[in-house]
C-alpha cells in the first residue's frame, strides 16, 4: 500500500494523508494534482509528499478520488517557496500552492499596452550601457539594482544579460508590472530567443497559461517574461531574475496571500544562489535605503540615449484658475502642435468629475455600498462608483434637502476632453482610459498605433499612458492635476506623487532634446512636485528617508495591517476592538512590537462591507511575524466577521 501527504486551499495550515488507489500505485504523485473527500465535500488538493508507511491510527484514512494532472506541475523548490510564504505572510502551504498553479483566476491589469519598448537588438550600446552590463557580469551571483532615468536604455542591458545566462544553459524570469503584447513585440521577443519563451500575460485563458506552464517546467522554454504571479514560475534551471520597474505598486498582491513579488524574487533568488537584477528611474524608498546602506550594488545611469535630455518643466500654480487648462499650457500645447510634436495630457481621474454636489446644502452623494463620492460620467448621464462598481441614473433632486440644485464636482479625464476640444477643434483628439476603451485591446492598440505614427495629436488619458510610452513626436507633456494623489492620507502620498509625476515627464522628449513638461497644482511649493520641476531626485529621496527615520515607518520599521470586515458596522467595529485587545494583553511584555488603536479603514465602507484595522509595528520583521502568528491563533474571528492580513501594505486605504 501506499499514501500521500496532501495540502488544500483553506486557510488551515493541516497536512492530510490519503491512500493511494492501487492503479495508481505505479506512477509517481509527488508535485500532482488530486481530487480527495473532506467531510462531505470533494476538493482540490496538492500532493507534497509519497509514503510507503505511516503511523498507526485508530480512523479510516480515505482514498483519493481522482488524480488530475498527468505530470508534475509544481517541483520541490515551489513547495519550499509555499512554505516560506506561510511564514512571511501567515497563509498556509495549500492557499499557496493553489496562487501559483494557473488556474482561473485572473491578475488585475495594470496597463492597456507593452510594459518593454522593443526586444529588437541594439546595434551599439552606449557608454554607460556597457559599464552596466559589465558590472552586472562580474557580480553574476549577487542582487544588484540598475538605477536609471527614463530613456537610459535599461531594458537593453536587461536583455544582453538575459541572453548571457541563457548561452550557460540557464533560464531566465523577467519580471514587469503589467504586459499586454502587440503581435509586433511578440514577434521581437521569439525571434531575439529562438521562440524558446513562455509569455504568461492576463489574456491568457487557464488552459493556455497550464500549457505554458508545462512549457516552462519540462525545460522548453528560456526565458520567461510575465507580471507578478510570474515571479512562481517553476523555472527548473534559473539562472537569473529580472524585476523591471521595481517601485511599481501592482508587484504587490492586493488578494489573500497579499504576497510582494519583489519579496519572492529576492527569496528564490536568496534560496538559488542566482542573480537578481532590479531597476527603476524611481526606486521604491525600500530600494533606495537598501543602495545608499550599500547592503545591494547600484549601478547609476544618469544620461538619456542620444540627444535625448531629462525636459524643461514648468509649475503652474492653479489657485485662482477658472478653466482646467491652464493658460500657460494652452499656449504650450499650441507651439507643440505647431511644430507637428505629439502631446500628452495626464489626469488620474476617470469620468466628467469625481464627485456630485449639492448647491443648497453642501450634501455630497456617496455610493450606497462604499464610503466613497460618485463619479458622474456625462456621456452616460449616469453616476458610477469606482471602488465597487456601482452604478445608478443621474439624480435630479438632492436626496438630503430636495434641491435641485445639484453640480458636478472636480473634473476627470470626460470634462478635461471636452474641454481640449473646446480650444483645439482642429486637432485630433483621443482619450484612453478604462472608460472611453472598455477593455477593448484592439481599439487601446489601434490608438497608441496612430498617436506613435503622428495621426492622433493629443493623447489624452489616466495612469493607463503615464508608462510605457515610448513615442519620438511626443515634445510635451501636461500633467493637469499633480495633487489627486497627494493629498492622499497615506505615508506614503509623496513617494507615490513624485514616482508618478517624474514616470509621466518622462514620456516628453525621449529622442531629442525638445522635451516639456507643464504641471499643474495647487500646492507648487509642496516637496514631491519641486524636486520633480528642478530633477532633485536624490535630495527628495534622501529628504524623505530623514522624514521616514523621525516618525519611524518603513523602511525604518515594518508594518503589517490586521483589517476586519463584516456587513454589519457594529460587529466590525466591536471584531477590531476585541482583537486589539487581545494583541495588547500579548504584547505586555513585548517591547519590540507596538500597537495602533483599532480605528475605521479610511475607506470605511466598501462593496457593502465595513471595515476596520489594527495596525502592527516593530523594528524587527522576525519578531513582528511571531507575534502575529501568536496573535491570529489566540483571537477566534467572531461569525460574520473576515479578517485579512497585510504583511508590509502598500496602500493604508
Amino acid at each position: 500500500m501506499k499514501w500521500v501527504s496532501v495540502v488544500l486551499n483553506i486557510p488551515l495550515n493541516n497536512v492530510y494523508t490519503y491512500l493511494v488507489p492501487p492503479k495508481e500505485e505505479e506512477t509517481s504523485l509527488f508535485g500532482k494534482r488530486v481530487v480527495v473527500p473532506f467531510g462531505k465535500m470533494e476538493k482540490t488538493g496538492f500532493v507534497i509528499e509519497e509514503l510507503d508507511k505511516i503511523e498507526e491510527n485508530d480512523y479510516e484514512i480515505k482514498p483519493i478520488k481522482r488524480v488530475i494532472d498527468k505530470e508534475a506541475v509544481f517541483t520541490k523548490e515551489l513547495i519550499e517557496l509555499a512554505e516560506w510564504m506561510t511564514h512571511m505572510y501567515l497563509s498556509s502551504v495549500g492557499v499557496n500552492l493553489s496562487l501559483m498553479i494557473p488556474s482561473g483566476r485572473r491578475e488585475s491589469e495594470y496597463s492597456a499596452f507593452d510594459s518593454i519598448s522593443s526586444f529588437s537588438p541594439v546595434e551599439k550600446l552606449t557608454d554607460e550601457q556597457s559599464r552596466a552590463l559589465s558590472i552586472l557580469r562580474e557580480k553574476k551571483d549577487e542582487a544588484v539594482y540598475l538605477f536609471g532615468v527614463t530613456g537610459s536604455g535599461k531594458s537593453e542591458v536587461y536583455l544582453r544579460r538575459a541572453e548571457d545566462v541563457i548561452k550557460e544553459g540557464k533560464q531566465v524570469l523577467y519580471l514587469v508590472p503589467e504586459i499586454t503584447l502587440t503581435h509586433q513585440l511578440r514577434g521581437e521577443v521569439y525571434n531575439r530567443f529562438n521562440k524558446r519563451v513562455a509569455i504568461l500575460h492576463s489574456s491568457l485563458t487557464p488552459s493556455q497559461r497550464l500549457k505554458e506552464w508545462m512549457r516552462i517546467i519540462n525545460g522548453e522554454v528560456d526565458i520567461v517574461i510575465g507580471a507578478r504571479s510570474s515571479v512562481f514560475a517553476p523555472c527548473p534551471n534559473l539562472g537569473l531574475i529580472v524585476l523591471d520597474e521595481e517601485h511599481e505598486t501592482s508587484y504587490k498582491s492586493g488578494s489573500t496571500p497579499r504576497y510582494s513579488a519583489r519579496q519572492v524574487a529576492q527569496y528564490r533568488a536568496g534560496k538559488l544562489g542566482v542573480q537578481l537584477i532590479m531597476g527603476s528611474a524611481t526606486p521604491s524608498m525600500e530600494a533606495w535605503r537598501l543602495m545608499k546602506s550599500q547592503k545591494i550594488t547600484s549601478i547609476v545611469m544618469k544620461n538619456r540615449i542620444g540627444e535625448a535630455r531629462y525636459p524643461r518643466i514648468k509649475v503652474v500654480n492653479m489657485v485662482g484658475e477658472e478653466r482646467n487648462i491652464s493658460q500657460s499650457l494652452e499656449e504650450e500645447i499650441r507651439y507643440a502642435l505647431s511644430q507637428k510634436r505629439g502631446v500628452i495630457l495626464f489626469l488620474n481621474r476617470r469620468g466628467f468629475s469625481y464627485g456630485y454636489v449639492c448647491k443648497s446644502c453642501g450634501h455630497i452623494l456617496q455610493c450606497p455600498n462604499c464610503s466613497v463620492s460618485l463619479t458622474y460620467h456625462k456621456k452616460d448621464m449616469r453616476l458610477v462608483c469606482h471602488t465597487c462598481g456601482y452604478s445608478s441614473p443621474l439624480i435630479k433632486t438632492c436626496p438630503v434637502c430636495n434641491s435641485r440644485d445639484l453640480v458636478p464636482s472636480g473634473f476627470g479625464t470626460e470634462m478635461a476632453e471636452e474641454e481640449v476640444r473646446l480650444l483645439f477643434p482642429n486637432s485630433r483628439i483621443e482619450r484612453l482610459d478604462t472608460d472611453s476603451i472598455k477593455g477593448d485591446k484592439e481599439k487601446t492598440a489601434q490608438i497608441l498605433k496612430e498617436f506613435k505614427e503622428g495621426k492622433i495629436d493629443i493623447l489624452l488619458g489616466t495612469q493607463m499612458i503615464a508608462k510605457g510610452l515610448n513615442f519620438p513626436l511626443v515634445s510635451l507633456v501636461g500633467i493637469l492635476n499633480a495633487d489627486s494623489s497627494l493629498s492622499l492620507p497615506d505615508f506614503r502620498a509623496g513617494e507615490r506623487t513624485f514616482s508618478l509625476l517624474y514616470q509621466v515627464s518622462g514620456r516628453a522628449g525621449r529622442y531629442r532634446d525638445d522635451g516639456r513638461v507643464v504641471i499643474q497644482t495647487m500646492h507648487p511649493l509642496a516637496k514631491a512636485i519641486v524636486c520633480v520641476a528642478e530633477n532633485r531626485l536624490e535630495d527628495f529621496y534622501d529628504s524623505e528617508l530623514s522624514e521616514r527615520r523621525e516618525t519611524l515607518f518603513p523602511p525604518y520599521t515594518r508594518l503589517i495591517n490586521l483589517t476586519i470586515r463584516s456587513k454589519s458596522e457594529e460587529k466590525a467595529r466591536d471584531s477590531a476592538e476585541a482583537l486589539g485587545c487581545c494583541a495588547e494583553k500579548l504584547a505586555l511584555n513585548n517591547e519590540d512590537i507596538e500597537i495602533f488603536s483599532p480605528s475605521p479603514c479610511l475607506i470605511e465602507k466598501q462593496a457593502q462591507q465595513w471595515r476596520y484595522h489594527v495596525l502592527l509595528r516593530s523594528t524587527k520583521i522576525s519578531a513582528l511575524l511571531s507575534f502575529t502568528s501568536k496573535l491570529l491563533s489566540s483571537f477566534k474571528v467572531p461569525s460574520g466577521a473576515h479578517l485579512e492580513v497585510d504583511v508590509d501594505p502598500i496602500s493604508m486605504l
